[in-house]
């Protein structure tokens, strides 16, 4: 097999150590040295001049945890740096240790069979902590709001059956009195506020229930943290701000796609970036945020085609997305839905209207245009005849004789 590389090195990253075997090549003959570091920043250092004193050019190593970042960190623009999937260099079963990892790794690197992972450019890394730490902050929100409606059904408050958001203006207002101490269910009702969902009536009867200083001291404890979570969302939603404006136009021009808004087009620069000649196609693209069927066939049987995690942070808001252009009236992706959901379930249905609308941004990104909505109509438009012949066999089905003539 054909060398590529003839000074290369692989690194077997953990949190602690880092063992590094740099495979130096002439000719025939093939020379690996081995030592370990350490992962502070020194030993980094000193890693890095240990590479460059055997006069290697690229380095391999396996995307282990959050324990790389800082190693990649240290040593890029100094090698050509490759990140490997640590599923896709499995080792040969037996003969397991940290030293023959990395010879692995080396030798996988030497003869270019490493597929590297997308890593983002600084910029567009920072705003992926800030994009994810977000997300993260709102599903914590998510569980103490839960919590809470827990705490009030176990006092057996029934307010989750006559309000649509307990931590709404009139929720809100209701658990606080709750908290100091206020049990009248009529005063209580008294501070809802607006339009509810249910009579006053209704929300009298809702209010009637046994609370403690217990269910109080949870619910002020569960509030406080939703508060301090909410300034916590400001706080990094305030810095994503100020990380967009170099791209801001590339997130005006996402937000064309139907059911786009501007936390999903956030999320998309975020994930992939601005640059996308990292992905060949859109099918590449596509492939790696694990949207499409996954394929594995073997002795002419095609086995599960369950679609992979891929890149979860991005297809979880794509599907999201996706939902909400499923039921926006009078557009193709609406129409896409529609069309695939009879013959293959709404759950298939929908990650294929993910992914047009991945799609769509790799060419928007790609080009820097904007959407370009097909219409409601588009499938008809295409398959007039396909469809002339389907509803003609439905009607003959039913015993009637069709005469299909054009329209003046």
């Amino acid at each position: 097999m054909e060398v590529l590389y003839s000074r290369c090195a692989g690194l077997d990253v953990h949190q602690r150590t880092v063992v590094a075997c740099a495979r130096l090549a002439s000719g025939s003959t093939v020379q690996q040295e081995v030592r370990t570091f350490g992962t502070t920043t020194g030993d980094l250092v000193a890693l890095a001049d240990w590479l460059t004193t055997h006069g290697c050019t690229h380095v391999a190593m396996e995307s282990t945890g959050v324990y790389w970042k800082p190693i990649w960190h240290v040593l890029d623009g100094h090698f050509v740096l490759v990140l490997a999937n640590a599923l896709q260099i499995r080792s040969v079963p037996g003969r397991k240790s940290d030293v023959n990892d990395a010879m692995w790794i080396a030798d996988l690197l030497a003869h270019g069979l490493i597929r590297g992972s997308f890593v983002p450019p600084a910029p567009i890394h920072d705003l992926r902590d800030l994009t994810r730490t977000r997300k993260q902050l709102v599903r914590e929100i998510a569980q103490h709001t839960l919590r809470i409606q827990k705490v009030l059904e176990d006092a057996n408050l029934k307010l989750t059956s006559v309000l649509s958001d307990v931590l709404g203006m009139s929720g809100r207002a209701m658990i606080e009195a709750l908290i100091r101490g206020e049990q009248d269910p009529e005063r209580l009702a008294d501070l809802s506020q607006g339009r509810l969902k249910a009579s006053r009536a209704a929300v009298v009867a809702a209010l009637h229930g046994q609370v403690t200083l217990h269910h109080r001291f949870l619910l002020r404890l569960h509030l406080t943290q939703i508060d301090a979570l909410d300034v916590a969302v400001r706080a990094v939603e305030a810095r994503v701000g100020d990380a967009l404006v170099p791209v801001q136009a590339a997130v005006d021009r996402l937000m064309t796609i139907p059911a786009v808004g501007h936390t999903v087009a956030r999320v998309i620069v975020a994930e992939i970036g601005l640059d996308m000649s990292r992905f060949p196609t859109a099918g590449h693209l596509i492939s790696w945020a694990g949207l499409c069927p996954r394929l594995h066939e073997s002795a002419g049987k095609r086995r599960s085609t369950r679609t992979r995690a891929g890149a979860p942070w991005l297809k979880t808001a794509l599907v999201q997305a996706a939902w909400v252009a499923a039921r926006t009236r009078n557009t193709y992706l609406r129409a896409q839905f529609l069309r695939l959901k009879g013959r293959r379930g709404p759950k298939k249905a929908i990650l294929a209207v993910a992914a047009s609308m991945l799609t769509a941004a790799y060419y928007i990104l790609k080009d820097g245009t904007t959407y370009r909505e097909l219409g409601a109509d588009y499938f008809e438009r295409r398959s007039k005849t396909q469809i002339t012949r389907r509803l003609i066999r439905r009607l003959e089905s039913l015993g009637l004789t069709v005469e299909v003539r054009p329209a003046a």
